[in-house]
C-alpha cells in the first residue's frame, strides 16, 4: 500500500508584523503544494528511507541503527502528539551526520530531524520509502516547512492505528475528524525547525482556506471569493528576528506614530476578512470587491515600509506592478521573501505574461496561485 498526502502552502494577506503587537493577522492557503509518498515495506528489508526530490538528498538507516540511537532514551512511539526533548534532538542529530550531511544544505538538516521524529512516533520501526517533493520554495515565507511537516504527519498517521481511514477511496480526500490529530504532531514537527512557531503556519496548511490570528488565538473563516495572486520571490534571505526587533526597537522610539500605523494595519486586517467572506451577487459586485482589496493591499505595504520592514528587491516589485496598475505587498516578514500581486478577473492572460517576463527580468521567481483552497489532502495507491 503506498499513499501520498499533499498539504498546502500560506501567505500571509494582512497583518504582518503587526501580529506581533497585539494586532490581527489574516493568512491564507495557495494551492502550491509539498507532496509525501509513503510505501511501506516487507519486514525483512530492515531500512527507513527518505528521498527529499526537489534538494537532490537521500537517506537510508538501518532500522536497527535507529533502534539503538533512540532505545537509550525510551522508545519515541506514542499515539499521542508529544514534544521532541533536546536529549531526543541531539541523539537525531547523530543519525543524519551519520549520512555525510553537505555542508551547503546544513540549514535542511532540522527537517530531517523532524522525519525522524514524526516517522518513528508515529509508526515506530516499520521499514518504507518515504519519497518528498514541493512546488514552494524554502525559506521564502510561503511556509514550506509547515506544508512538509504537514504531509509527512497525514501520510504517516493514513497508515498508522491512530487513524481510521477507508483506504477504498479514489482520489484526493480531506481528512475529518483526524485533521486536528495531523495539525498537533505537524506543530511538533515546526517546533523541531524553528524553535517557538506561533501554529499558524502548520494550522494553515492543515485546515486550508483563511485563518484570522490575534494574540494566540485563531479563527477559521472561510472565503467566499475566487482569489488569484502572483507571488514574485524576490530571493533575497532576510533575518526574521532582527526585523521583528527592529519593528520593536522604532516603536520604544516613537510609540504614538506607531501606534496609530499599527490601529490602521488592524483596520485593514478586519477590512480584509469581511470582504473575503460577503457573498458577490454579481460580477460588478465582484469587481468592486477586488478593488477594495486592491487598495487595502496598498496601504498595508505603504504602513510596512513606513515601520521599516521594506527592501530595495520589494521596491523594484511595486513599481514593477504598478506599471500595469496592479496592487502588490510584501508578505511575511519582509526586507526580501516574497511580494503578492493580486490579479483581479478582468485582466488578461497576455498582460499577466508581460508582467512576468518582466519581473523574471530581474532575476525574481514568480508563481500563480489560488487563495483560500483545501488543506491537506490524501490518496491511496492501490496498484502497489
Amino acid at each position: 500500500m503506498e499513499v501520498t498526502a499533499r498539504a498546502p502552502g500560506k501567505i500571509i494577506l494582512a497583518g504582518e508584523h503587526a501580529v506581533v503587537h497585539g494586532c490581527t493577522a489574516v493568512a491564507s492557503s495557495i494551492d502550491l503544494y509539498t507532496s509525501v509518498s509513503l510505501r511501506l515495506r516487507p519486514e525483512d528489508e530492515d531500512t527507513i528511507k527518505l528521498q527529499l526530490n526537489d534538494i537532490g538528498l537521500d537517506f537510508s538507516w538501518a532500522i536497527g541503527r535507529i533502534k539503538e540511537v533512540l532505545s537509550r532514551l525510551g522508545s519515541p512511539f506514542s499515539s499521542t502528539p508529544t514534544s521532541c526533548s533536546p536529549e531526543i534532538v541531539k541523539s537525531l542529530a547523530a543519525l543524519v551526520d551519520e549520512q555525510s550531511f553537505p555542508e551547503s544544505k546544513i540549514g535542511l538538516a532540522s527537517g530531517v530531524y523532524a522525519f525522524l521524529w514524526l516517522y518513528t512516533s508515529i509508526l515506530g520501526f516499520k521499514p518504507a520509502t518515504v519519497v518528498v517533493s514541493s512546488e514552494l520554495p524554502v525559506g521564502a515565507g510561503l511556509g514550506s516547512s509547515a506544508a512538509y511537516c504537514v504531509a509527512l504527519s497525514a501520510a504517516l498517521l493514513a497508515l498508522s492505528d491512530s487513524a481510521k481511514l477507508d483506504v477504498s477511496q479514489k482520489g484526493w480526500f480531506t481528512f475529518k475528524s483526524e485533521a486536528e490529530l495531523v495539525n498537533k504532531w505537524a506543530f511538533e514537527g515546526e517546533k523541531i525547525i524553528h524553535g517557538r512557531p506561533s501554529g499558524v503556519d502548520n494550522s494553515v496548511s492543515t485546515f486550508g482556506n483563511v485563518i484570522k490570528f490575534k494574540s494566540g488565538v485563531m479563527t477559521r473563516i472561510d472565503s467566499n471569493m475566487p482569489l488569484r495572486m502572483l507571488i514574485t520571490n524576490t530571493k533575497v534571505g532576510r533575518d526574521t528576528k532582527a526585523l521583528v526587533a527592529n519593528v520593536s526597537a522604532r516603536k520604544s522610539r516613537h510609540p504614538d506614530a506607531m501606534c496609530s500605523v499599527l490601529n490602521a494595519i488592524e483596520a485593514i486586517s478586519a477590512e480584509w476578512s469581511t470582504i473575503i467572506q460577503s457573498h458577490a451577487v454579481d460580477d460588478l459586485c465582484l469587481s468592486a470587491n477586488e478593488e477594495k482589496l486592491g487598495e487595502l493591499m496598498e496601504m498595508n505595504q505603504g504602513l510596512l515600509f513606513s515601520i521599516g520592514v521594506s527592501h530595495a528587491s520589494i521596491e523594484t516589485i511595486l513599481r514593477t506592478t504598478m506599471k500595469y496598475k496592479l496592487a502588490s505587498k510584501l508578505t511575511g516578514a519582509g526586507g526580501g521573501g516574497c511580494v503578492l500581486t493580486l490579479l483581479p478577473t478582468h485582466v488578461s492572460g497576455a498582460v499577466i505574461d508581460k508582467l512576468v517576463e518582466e519581473l523574471e527580468s530581474f532575476g525574481f521567481q514568480c508563481f500563480m496561485a489560488g487563495i483560500g483552497g483545501k488543506g491537506v489532502q490524501i490518496s491511496f495507491d492501490h496498484s502497489s
